[in-house]
């Protein structure tokens, strides 16, 4: 099943982001698509700013994963654009499994390795301020995460 939320504003695409962070499990994992500026790096911060993490929240372009751990779970920010599908010796297996919450901007370039069970979404651009985001759900846990917050 696919869902559609239209954002109107940056505040209204923290608020979801809030919100999935309000349904969280251990070893969630979400993955973020969409053009540059659509919106996947604001997204995050939300999660992070309703986990509580007060660090300033970047895009993680250079150094590829950015740790958070000072919130009430774990978040580790992924973004794989400079990868280029390549992800041998990074490890981004391992974080799979360290009860926390995984977020990666451009992950449909490393299809290969996401786990079955996740959250994909994806970022349209459709005004200065208003984007459509298509959620899709992969396993159980994920689809009743939607139904909850959608």
């Amino acid at each position: 099943m696919e869902y559609k939320f239209t954002s109107h504003s940056e505040e209204e695409t923290l608020e979801l982001a809030q919100n999935f962070e309000s349904e969280k499990f251990p070893n969630m994992v979400i993955c973020l698509n969409g053009e540059l500026g659509s919106g996947k790096t604001l997204f995050v911060k939300g999660i992070a700013n309703a986990l509580g993490i007060t660090e300033s929240i970047t895009s993680p372009t250079f150094t590829i994963v950015k740790e958070y751990v000072n919130g009430e779970m774990p978040l580790y920010h992924f973004d794989v654009y400079r990868l280029d599908g390549n992800t041998s010796g990074v490890g981004i297996e391992e974080y799979f499994n360290k009860n926390g919450i995984v977020v990666i901007e451009w992950a449909n370039t490393i299809k290969d390795i996401l786990p079955e069970e996740r959250l994909d979404i994806k970022f349209k651009v459709l005004g200065e301020n208003k984007r459509v985001l298509i959620i899709t759900p992969y396993g159980t846990k994920y689809e009743e995460l939607c139904e909850a917050v959608l």
